[in-house]
């Protein structure tokens, strides 16, 4: 298995943001895609800059806070994709991009569960 350094997950989380707004600009133009695409653009995007904030943390609860962020935000984006797959998303594209989402989901689940010797559901 290929380790997953930090500087490795910050750029599958910006790989990832970037193929969300790449898939946007095949949305519907309508009001509902514009809807998708405002909501989509942000909490994609969000969670790189938020680890990237948690590589500089200042203590363990400053690292484990900002990774928390930036598992809500991977949260929030699977549910955008779930609607977007149901509401004009190219099946295929979306269905890849909710899969890459439910791994990063899954790494720092795994990650803040390692920092805090605790359970955090996935």
């Amino acid at each position: 298995p290929v380790t997953l350094t930090p500087a490795t997950l910050e750029e599958r989380l910006i790989e990832f943001g970037s193929a969300v707004c790449e898939e946007l600009r095949r949305m519907p133009k309508d009001f509902v895609g514009a809807h998708l695409r405002r909501q989509l653009v942000r909490c994609a995007t969000s969670p790189a800059a938020n680890y990237a904030e948690a590589r500089g943390a200042e203590s363990r609860r400053d690292f484990v806070h900002k990774m928390q962020v930036s598992l809500k935000e991977l949260r929030e984006t699977l549910i955008w994709l779930r609607f977007a797959h149901r509401l004009g998303g190219q099946k295929v594209a979306i269905g890849r991009l909710a899969k890459e989402c439910n791994e990063l989901i899954a790494v720092f689940v795994q990650s803040i569960n390692t920092v805090k010797g605790s359970t955090v559901r996935p």
